[in-house]
């Protein structure tokens, strides 16, 4: 979701829009990343964006799809008051673990510039296991 992140990795990338995956949950994967898992009732939200080819070699690259660590499937997300065809990203090892502190802050941060619910954003900041709230050091007047 981070758009700083995605202009790095995929410089063609076009955010199309706030986008929701019913019928899965967020989850962190035995390597700490994000990762997708089917959930009656459940909801995952995130970013849709419509990607060069260019761009899409650069994010299946990053995804480590040639090891085998995530999957690619093609799932029906709602973007707005329509469906849409969209390509995620899921782990091929069952199981959760722990969120990297860093990765879940990254997370967090892109969950707020979307601005997605707020309930949401506090479901995602349950994985870190720092117990992060995701609280800036100049919210607080701390300098670091």
């Amino acid at each position: 979701m981070s758009r700083e992140l995605m202009r790095a990795r995929c410089p063609d990338a076009r955010a199309l829009g706030v986008a929701r995956l019913p019928g899965w949950r967020f989850v962190i994967n035995r390597q700490g990343f994000g990762s997708i898992a089917p959930q009656p009732g459940g909801c995952v939200r995130g970013v849709l964006w419509r990607l060069s080819t260019r761009d899409l070699a650069a994010i299946n690259a990053y995804e480590s799809i040639a090891s085998g660590l995530y999957l690619r499937r093609c799932l029906a997300v709602r973007l707005g008051a329509r469906n849409a065809g969209a390509l995620v990203y899921i782990t091929r090892q069952g199981g959760e673990g722990r969120g990297r502190p860093a990765y879940i802050h990254l997370v967090v941060q892109a969950a707020r510039d979307w601005e997605l619910p707020e309930r949401y954003i506090r479901s995602l900041k349950r994985w870190s296991p720092s117990g992060w709230q995701g609280v800036r050091a100049k919210d607080t007047g701390e300098v670091g």
